[in-house]
């Protein structure tokens, strides 16, 4: 048995007392504690230094546990519980077999059985029954049991005291007093002798027991000892790591927490002189330009960029910086171009009489400098043009003051230059062909001065390149070999790696003196020493070849070598354009003559012939088909005439093209050997290709508007007294039109051979013309379809149905269309005659379909319906009966109104 007073004290045992004091640490509650027979030692604990963990301490508390959040609602009957929560209450069909059952149906039955429930009644009342005492007594002792398992029992409690022991029964007064007293003093001893049952079965359930009891109850003392040991050992190991911590590594880690500290300061320092630096970048950018650094200037605005991609990325007072440089970046562009064409222009416009030399070398270098490394390649353009102006300013400069000169021209009567030069003598044209050749010489020189300045520059930069390239390479090898490192900066990285700081000390020692090589000590750059910082600093090409984008920012070696070529190549064109202006203008000026009057010529003949032709068909005499047969591959050359011995070769009556048939008019012929001379013409004298061309676009519009007039217009009735356009003129005029536009394409190959790709534009005038010959086309087309509606509207507006059959309306209409497929079916194609007789019928059967609507025919299969279908049988026959018409599908069951 325990002792009554129990406690949760640890106590401990005999032992030699120690010089420490430790507080007693909380244990399992000890069922057989040992004897106090020492005092409490307290001491450090490592479980009393944390706070004591307690139901309290949870995050969540059992019924948070217990209840699912996941249900919707809680799980308060069985069935919900049992059968889930899909479970629903729903109504229970009634029977449909069973009656409705109510009182009524007992109505009966109580009546026979309520005199048995009386008797039955008084009988329980005069006899008890036994069981039912039991049954009481059964449930009592239930419900006195149910009382001890009440987490609430106390016997201190009245109410519990009574319930248990109820004592007011037998205190109650009356007649059997002496008998409760004894009853009792009865259920004492049984108490008694219940508490004597109880005692007995728990001794010998302990002596049962007793050794695997007091086993555990020593290994739990045993524990108890080893935890105190365990514990006094972890609080010495504590102290001393206290001590080491304030001895040894405090100091040491303060020391190096602190120089990090001014690590980071110093990159912060860094990194604000570095942002001021680049807030003076574009008040230096301008110094620069000023001073026409443009490469400095440039290669300032690039690096800056980098700096702001890079290390200066996400300031917000930079934030419109970077678009800011690169729109002057494009300013500094448009401001080189226009510079050098200023430069060029000024060059060109200087003395000739001095010795040739370079005009402003320092500002020529610079600036062709600055188009390298922009890559803009192609400045030799611009000076080619200039320097082509230029050289025709100097003629003409050489020929006014020539004529000026001469007293025997007066300026006031003759205008033109030109016609006062024919007025000169030989001598007078003579000394004029002598003074143009030395300002020529001059000229030259000068130009070969400039160019060698040019080429020199670019030489430069080709040598640069190269030795950036070998000079990477070289460093490349070293630091592949490089195996020491800086021990100060091997330090401050670890320290970095130890302090979880994230920053390594050697970025920003190495980003100290970054800025400094890239944009020199200072931003106050002096006028005097701009081009010097740009040249030491910078440099005329800065090491790196390529941007922060890894696109290249100078030019290639190859691209390099190409402006090398286009320098030597401009020195030749400008000796053949001082050749041009010294003789080939005059053959210019000759040539420009002959193509006026070649042109006047050959138009006022072609509007003769337009203006005389009666649009019949005309023999094609054989001279004409060699000169079409000579166009072989679009290769157009005039073939020779023949003049020895007679042509004996018939002409024939039609002119065949590729293997196909043109029925042709007279005047069609002579516009083929005209536009045929104009491709000769540009054969023999190239230069004149441009005027040419023009002409001919002129020609070839002047006879498509021409004929329109004529024949669609009508105007040859006035012109010629024709009495009326047939069909078969406005067939062989499209015809004539096919055939010009089938040449179009030939002319414009030709012609694009002959020019330069820069006048290559003037081309898309054949474009339109060819546009314009097949618009006139289908307008003809148009024509020949409206005669035939005329007919039809005409003809069937009478239709009947009546015998005999067929109508003569229909007999009539199938004899105009006869006449048109005869007039022609020999002059256009068989696919074309095809398309346009499709066009035709549809427009018959527009006109069928409105007559018999009108008439109220339907198809019904009645008698008119009937002679309806004879009638385009009839018109079906006579139009397959015409040549290349025969298996034309003309679907006539489009004449009759859709079923509704």
């Amino acid at each position: 048995m325990q002792p009554k007073n129990r406690t949760d004290a640890l106590y401990n045992k005999e032992q030699n007392p120690t010089p420490l004091c430790f507080l007693a640490p909380r244990s399992l509650p000890d069922v057989c504690p040992k004897e106090p027979t020492g005092r409490v030692i307290l001491g450090p604990s490592v479980v009393a230094e944390h706070e004591l963990w307690t139901v309290y301490s949870s995050k969540v508390n059992l019924p948070a546990a217990l209840n699912d959040p996941r249900l919707a609602k809680r799980e308060s009957d069985f069935f919900t519980k049992s059968w889930g929560l899909d479970f629903t209450e729903t109504d229970v069909m009634p029977a449909f077999y069973l009656p409705n059952i109510n009182r009524d149906h007992f109505v009966t039955y109580l009546q026979e059985m309520a005199q048995k429930e009386q008797i039955h009644q008084r009988c329980k009342k005069i006899c008890p029954n036994k069981d039912s005492k039991d049954t009481v007594s059964m449930f009592v002792c239930v419900d006195l049991l149910q009382i001890f398992f009440k987490p609430d029992f106390a016997l201190e409690d009245p109410a519990t005291f009574n319930t248990v022991l109820p004592w007011s029964h037998f205190n109650s007064t009356g007649g059997r007093k002496t008998r409760d007293w004894a009853s009792s003093k009865l259920l004492q001893e049984k108490l008694s002798h219940y508490l004597d049952v109880v005692e007995v079965n728990i001794a010998q359930q302990i002596s049962l027991r007793s050794e695997a009891f007091f086993h555990a109850m020593s290994s739990q003392h045993e524990l108890q000892d080893q935890l105190r040991e365990t514990q006094w050992a972890v609080s010495v190991l504590r102290r001393g790591t206290t001590a080491i911590d304030r001895v040894m590594c405090q100091g040491p880690l303060q020391a190096l927490c602190t120089t990090l500290t001014r690590n980071n300061c110093v990159k912060l320092h860094n990194k604000l002189k570095l942002m001021a630096t680049v807030h003076q970048t574009q008040p230096t950018v301008q110094l620069l330009l000023s001073t026409s650094e443009f490469v400095g200037a440039l290669e300032l605005i690039s690096t800056t960029k980098e700096v702001l991609q890079q290390e200066l990325q996400g300031i917000t007072s930079f934030r419109h910086l970077g678009s800011q440089l690169c729109e002057l970046e494009k300013l500094i562009d448009k401001m080189m171009e226009e510079d050098f064409s200023i430069y060029v222009r000024s060059d060109f416009s200087s003395s000739l009489k001095d010795e040739p030399h370079v005009l402003e070398k320092e500002r020529l270098e610079s600036l062709v400098f600055g188009l390298l490394r922009q890559k803009k390649l192609d400045f030799l353009c611009i000076y080619s043009d200039e320097m082509i102006v230029a050289a025709k300013a100097l003629v003409t400069q050489c020929v006014a003051e020539s004529v000026v000169n001469i007293e025997e021209i007066d300026t006031e009567v003759t205008n033109k230059l030109a016609d006062q030069m024919r007025l000169m003598t030989f001598a007078q044209w003579f000394e004029l062909l002598k003074k143009i050749l030395e300002n020529f010489l001059l000229f030259l020189q000068k130009i070969k001065a400039t160019l060698n300045v040019i080429r020199n520059v670019v030489l430069k930069v080709l040598y640069s390149n190269q030795k950036n390239l070998v000079l990477d390479k070289y460093v490349a090898g070293l630091s592949v070999q490089e195996t020491s490192v800086d021990p100060v900066l091997q330090g401050e990285a670890e320290l970095a790696y130890l302090t979880h700081e994230g920053l390594f000390i050697s970025d920003a020692l190495s980003e100290g003196g970054a800025w400094v090589r890239r944009s020199g000590s200072g931003t106050n750059i002096s006028h005097g020493s701009t081009g010097l910082w740009a040249k030491l600093v910078l440099g005329p090409f800065h090491r790196r070849t390529l941007d922060m984008y890894g696109v290249n920012v100078v030019p290639t070696e190859l691209e390099l070598n190409g402006v090398i070529s286009n320098i030597q190549e401009l020195l030749h064109t400008a000796s053949d354009v001082s050749h041009d202006l010294l003789v080939r203008w005059v053959l210019q000026s000759q040539a420009n003559r002959f193509v006026h009057r070649f042109h006047e010529e050959r138009k006022n003949k072609l509007s003769l012939l337009l203006d005389n032709e009666r649009w019949k068909q005309a023999e094609v005499p054989t001279e004409f088909q060699d000169l079409v047969n000579s166009i072989v591959d679009g290769q157009i050359t005039l073939p020779e005439r023949k003049t020895i011995g007679p042509d004996n070769r018939k002409p024939t009556e039609y002119l065949l093209v590729n293997g196909e048939r043109y029925a042709v008019v007279g005047t069609v012929l002579l516009l083929i050997r005209i536009f045929l001379e104009y491709c000769q013409c540009v054969n023999d004298v190239p230069s004149i290709a441009t005027d040419m061309l023009t002409r001919l676009s002129d020609l070839l519009k002047h006879f498509n508007s021409r004929s329109c007039q004529l024949v669609l217009g009508a105007g040859a009735l006035q012109v010629l007294g024709l009495k009326t356009i047939t069909t078969k003129n406005l067939a062989l005029a499209s015809r004539c039109l096919q055939l010009v536009v089938y040449y179009i394409p030939v002319i414009r190959a030709h012609f694009e051979s002959k020019l330069h790709p820069k006048q290559c534009s003037v081309l898309r005038h054949l474009d339109h013309i060819k546009k314009d010959y097949n618009d006139h086309i289908a307008e003809i087309s148009a024509k020949l379809i409206a005669i035939m509606d005329s007919v039809f509207e005409k003809a069937l507006s009478k239709y009947e149905m009546k015998a005999p059959m067929p109508s003569s309306c229909l007999r009539n209409v199938c004899k105009q269309m006869a006449k048109m497929h005869e007039a022609i079916n020999e002059l256009l194609p068989e696919q074309q005659t095809q398309m346009l007789f499709l066009r035709i019928n549809t427009t018959f059967k527009m006109h069928m379909k409105s007559q018999l609507a009108r008439l109220g025919v339907i198809n019904d299969g009645g008698p008119q319906h009937g002679l309806v279908v004879v009638d385009m049988a009839f018109y079906t026959d006579n139009i397959h009966a015409l040549k290349n018409l025969e298996l034309l599908d003309l679907n006539m069951a489009e004449i009759w109104e859709q079923k509704r």
